[in-house]
């Protein structure tokens, strides 16, 4: 670890690992359980779950310059063309273009996408992305044909709250997933996309299961092999097998950051989805079909070439060493955005588990650690910001602790239900409120302002006007060529490719990456368990076994310290260092 930023738990690590290492019965109980009866998330015979040997050198190259950091992690982003090009000439993907026009020209239906985590962001987006163009285009619609702005809508595991901060053991539970896509009344009619990275999430399987139960026509979207997740996990068999379930495998090899998902497996799904959207619309209203590419997958490529040019590698160094700066002197990032403002929210949410830094924080948290980077818009205040952004009332779940006994949850969960209803969901101050708890009693603090070209002088006043308040401002200006599209698809495209090479490039720099692995990772979920157990059996050369002591004892230790007031340590982070000075020692 590196920077001020990270020395308390450096030193809680280092103390840590002085002793000898040592595994109480309850953490060799827990590790036997996980290695015996939790096979269907030993996921490490995934491409996505695997070190990409392309840009194995990241960790090196970020220490080198960062512009070689930068061009190392553009690499992963180069295998989307390849498989895409393949997938777009599809006769399944025509099906899916084919099935969206059908539920749009019928009197009802609903296209309705479902994801979690990344993948649950994702489907917010491409149901926004949707309702925006006809709220943005309405002078030029008919009223029939704005009614079609409610014909979209998604499906996000743990609810709309989940948008903003993970919801712990969600995604392990096939059931809560059934629930809420009953709870939309998904069935005959409509067009459901169920969306998962690896292609394994038990609870946006479970979504697809009830559509497919309850006639909706159903496609299956995921980033993996099918026939090895066909071969290994009974959950995706039954999915695969499904002939109501039309089986889009869009492999593009393994991610840029070993089991980062987040990156170019839902990138290609994000290319995929809003592609097919656009398709569909331009279908039912063919006087917008000038607005769309004539070939997406050279659309595609324009726009990585416009990321990696000498200019863009330059903002996005400039953008990365200015941010590392801030938060290795304990300072906070405050984005300040309209247009793609859900992207950034997507990006910053999954910050926290990924590099396990604080998580965004509510005005109701101020016991809690304020998080390195948040988003606010300048234009609305928070309430409104809300439903501004998603273009339609957020959908929040109202969880009991008898709804967490009935899914199996563990019992902290029983005992303390996650909040994660919509006045939890606007207690995250995003709209244009003032934010004095993100600025006084931090050596730095900085508003970062998103601009496009085509920015209104409305936007520009009001982001000058409250980025003012911040000692420290700086742009993030994309006035690369990107082509127009009645979706803003590749504007949307360009923010998440961006924010992915940005936040990724922050955190390797700031040592929570060992060489192309997340070393510093929330074990919040089986998957996330199963990706720290194979970091250390990889960097460390020891067996599953004793990784899987190793990992449980440092949550043990971790679990046993008071934090307040202070960033959490990952088990992960504290188990590797304790690891390697050992084997130092041992030389």
């Amino acid at each position: 670890m590196k920077g001020k930023i990270s020395l308390v738990a450096f030193v809680i690590i280092s103390s840590f690992s002085l002793f000898a290492f040592e595994c109480s019965k309850s953490a060799k109980a827990k590790a036997r359980h996980f290695i015996d009866n939790e096979k269907q998330f030993h996921l490490g015979f995934l491409p996505t779950e695997q070190s990409n040997p392309i840009t194995a050198t990241l960790e090196e190259d970020f220490k080198r310059s960062t512009v070689a950091g930068v061009k190392c992690l553009q690499r992963g982003d180069r295998q989307i063309p390849i498989t895409m090009r393949h997938v777009f000439a599809s006769e399944k993907f025509d099906k899916l273009v084919t099935s969206m026009v059908e539920t749009l020209k019928a009197p009802k239906g609903r296209i309705v996408f479902s994801g979690c985590g990344a993948t649950g962001r994702l489907s917010i987006l491409l149901e926004s992305m949707w309702r925006d163009f006809f709220y943005r285009r309405a002078s030029e619609l008919t009223p029939d044909e704005r009614a079609l702005a409610d014909r979209a809508a998604s499906i996000m595991t743990g609810g709309d709250f989940a948008l903003i901060k993970s919801v712990e053991f969600f995604e392990d539970f096939a059931e809560g997933g059934r629930r809420q896509a009953a709870q939309l009344k998904i069935g005959k009619g409509d067009t459901f996309v169920a969306i998962t990275e690896g292609g394994e999430t038990s609870s946006v399987l479970g979504t697809l299961k009830y559509a497919s139960e309850n006639g909706a026509k159903c496609f299956l979207v995921f980033n993996n092999p099918a026939y090895l997740l066909r071969n290994y996990l009974d959950r995706c068999r039954q999915a695969i097998d499904d002939p109501n379930v039309t089986v889009l495998d869009i492999y593009c090899g393994s991610m840029s950051v070993a089991g980062s998902t987040r990156m170019q497996a839902t990138s290609s799904e994000q290319l995929l989805c809003s592609c097919a959207m656009e398709a569909a619309l331009v279908k039912v209203l063919p006087r917008f079909a000038k607005e769309t590419s004539s070939d997406y997958t050279v659309s595609f490529e324009k726009l990585l070439s416009a990321l990696e040019s000498e200019a863009s590698r330059e903002m996005l160094a400039k953008a990365i060493d200015f941010e590392k700066g801030v938060y290795a002197a304990g300072g906070r990032i405050t984005y300040i955005a309209d247009k793609c403002m859900l992207d950034l929210f997507t990006d910053n949410t999954e910050r926290g588990p990924t590099f396990m830094i604080p998580p965004l924080r509510s005005r109701r948290e101020k016991h809690l650690a304020q998080s390195w980077a948040f988003v606010k818009n300048p234009l609305h205040p928070t309430v409104a910001c809300w439903s501004e952004m998603m273009r339609r009332h957020p959908r929040c779940l109202e969880f009991t602790s008898a709804d967490a006994k009935s899914l199996g949850m563990p019992q902290k969960f029983i005992d303390n239900p996650p909040k994660i209803s919509y006045s939890d969901l606007v207690s995250y101050m995003i709209g244009n409120e003032p934010s004095p708890e993100r600025i006084v009693g931090y050596p730095r603090s900085a508003a970062v302002i998103l601009r496009f070209p085509d920015d209104t002088a409305e936007y520009t006043k009001a982001a000058e006007k409250l980025s003012s308040a911040w000692p420290e401002k700086r742009t993030i200006s994309f006035d690369m060529p990107i082509e127009s599209s009645a979706l803003e698809i590749w504007r949307h495209l360009a923010v998440k490719l961006a924010f992915n090479c940005l936040s990724t490039g922050i955190m390797t720099s700031l040592g929570r990456v060992s060489g192309n692995w997340m070393s510093w990772v929330s074990i919040s979920c089986k998957k996330l368990i199963d990706r720290g157990i194979r970091l250390l059996v990889e960097l460390g050369g020891i067996s599953y076994e004793e990784a899987a002591e190793r990992l449980f004892a440092a949550e043990e230790f971790v679990q046993s310290q008071n934090w307040a007031g202070r960033e959490e340590p990952s088990a992960v982070q504290v188990a590797l260092e304790r690891l390697l000075k050992e084997k130092k020692a041992a030389r």
